[in-house]
């Protein structure tokens, strides 16, 4: 699946005018359901640390993230990155023209990151899987963090999370360096590098998982099949909708023993 081709359409479209950057982010904070999960755990950390949190947005992609942080959390501030230059220069241009001064957007890689002690809560939204070298980079978010800060982590699973092909062993999206983690291998990871497990739950279950064929997968594979695609959209998703909020509530709501994600609260503790 070329995926990133697609996320540069949406890009190209959303950078001609604010309001239709908020509209984008408004589509995907309603579409996906990885956000659901996302911002209703930050929301619990960011009420439990003090108001004038520092978060890292450790790879901030389109800076959705960090505008619902912004918005919601205004004493708040954010330290932003991406690896592209694309993502970051249009994420500076927006903020900056809507007046959001409490972020911040560098560029910077995550296995050369030199943050000591800085940060109360970084934010790795399925990142890790995109990372040859995982194990430094979490290595790097721990000693970013400040003693007892959060990392907030959500990555795919072994159970199908990058939605391989057993035959080729290519994903759904291919930019990632391994398909999805278990468990036990990521909660190793994570102590290794020195991280104390607050929580870990799987995400998109078996309702999840029909909610994201339906909502992204399916779309995706038509957009890279024609652009033509796009005019049809609105049309399809209005069919397509009461089915995809129905599982994706179902599965927002549910205990869940397996998934294709994982989201994982671990904390510098210091002792």
């Amino acid at each position: 699946m070329q995926y990133e081709p697609v996320k540069k359409i949406f890009g190209n479209i959303i950078r001609k005018h604010p309001s239709l950057r908020k509209i984008f982010y408004k589509i995907l904070g309603t579409f996906f359901l990885r956000e659901w999960y996302v911002k209703r755990e930050l929301c619990k950390l960011l009420k439990t640390t003090k108001e004038n949190a520092i978060i890292y947005d450790a790879g901030c992609g389109f800076g959705q993230y960090s505008y619902f942080i912004a918005k919601n959390f205004p004493n708040a501030s954010i330290y932003s990155i991406d690896i592209k230059n694309d993502y970051i220069e249009d994420c500076k241009a927006f903020f900056n023209r809507i007046g959001l001064k409490q972020c911040r957007f560098e560029i910077e890689d995550l296995t050369k990151i030199q943050h000591q002690d800085k940060f109360d809560i970084v934010l790795s939204i399925d990142v890790v899987e995109h990372i040859t070298d995982d194990t430094i980079a979490l290595q790097n978010f721990f000693r970013a963090l400040k003693p007892n800060g959060f990392l907030l982590l959500t990555t795919p699973s072994n159970f199908g999370g990058s939605n391989a092909d057993k035959r080729n062993k290519k994903g759904f999206i291919d930019e990632h360096a391994r398909n999805g983690y278990s468990v036990q291998e990521l909660e190793t990871k994570l102590k290794s590098a020195g991280f104390s497990i607050d929580s870990i739950q799987y995400t998109y279950g078996f309702w999840g998982k029909i909610a994201w064929k339906l909502s992204i997968k399916i779309p995706m594979l038509l957009m890279n099949r024609s652009k033509i695609f796009l005019i049809i959209l609105p049309v399809y998703y209005l069919i397509a909708s009461p089915f995809i909020f129905i599982g994706m509530f179902l599965d927002f709501i549910s205990h869940k023993k397996t998934g294709s994600g994982l989201l994982i609260i671990a904390r510098k503790k210091i002792k």
